[in-house]
């Protein structure tokens, strides 16, 4: 079966592979938008990208559910290590590994990554995620950077961009991305979780058609990509 992506709202994804299950900056419980909760979701992996709560309020209730292994930066995966999810694999800006899912390897992403409690989050990151059909880019939470040029020179069948603005790029910023990045087909997310970062997104989506040669895909949560 290919490979499927599901939006569940703001940052969150499920990847579905053939044998895995993967999750992606799980924000569940709480957010207003996600189509389902923390306890229906399954997981062989876990990746985090930085340690703000809307991207892994539910990860401790979902590892600890279903024995996921944690991918994350070094002081994300010590964290969870300190309240006993033992579980982890961290890694670090520009590293890369072969998990049984996929080739995983962490981007560089302008933002911040104190963690709830205050601790260390280190570095926020994006991930590259290399499926059997192609690489995906999931920019997580950034503002737009010049080296999206050399995380595009991989190829990229699909990119997630945030387009939500206020803590991330926005419209704009996006679009000139995708002038870096040179996706087959982009989805915008990290909109519409709350007003303050809600966008037009069809609006955008035909930016993309006029501006570029990437198709945009415009989703609700709870909806599906094959790739």
């Amino acid at each position: 079966m290919p490979s499927e992506l599901t939006w569940l709202g703001h940052g969150s994804w499920s990847i579905r592979t053939a044998e895995h299950a993967v999750l992606l900056d799980p924000f569940l419980d709480d957010s207003p938008v996600a189509p389902v909760k923390a306890a229906d979701v399954d997981a062989d992996f876990i990746l985090v990208s930085h340690g703000h709560f809307d991207h892994m309020a539910d990860v401790e209730k979902i590892a600890r559910r279903t024995g996921a292994t944690i991918v994350s930066n070094f002081e994300i995966c010590q964290w969870y290590g300190a309240k006993g999810l033992e579980n982890t694999h961290a890694m670090n800006l520009g590293g890369g590994f072969d998990f049984p899912f996929g080739r995983v390897k962490l981007t560089i992403a302008h933002h911040t990554s104190m963690l709830p409690d205050g601790a260390n989050g280190g570095n926020p990151a994006g991930f590259v995620v290399s499926l059997p059909e192609g690489n995906v880019y999931f920019a997580c939470d950034t503002g737009l950077f010049y080296d999206m040029k050399l995380i595009g020179a991989c190829g990229l069948a699909l990119a997630a961009l945030p387009i939500g603005d206020n803590f991330t790029m926005g419209p704009d910023d996006a679009l000139e991305a995708l002038k870096l990045l040179h996706p087959k087909r982009v989805v915008p997310v990290h909109t519409g979780t709350w007003p303050i970062i809600d966008q037009d997104v069809e609006t955008w989506a035909d930016r993309v058609l006029k501006e570029t040669s990437t198709e945009p895909l415009v989703i609700s949560p709870g909806a599906a990509i094959s790739l």
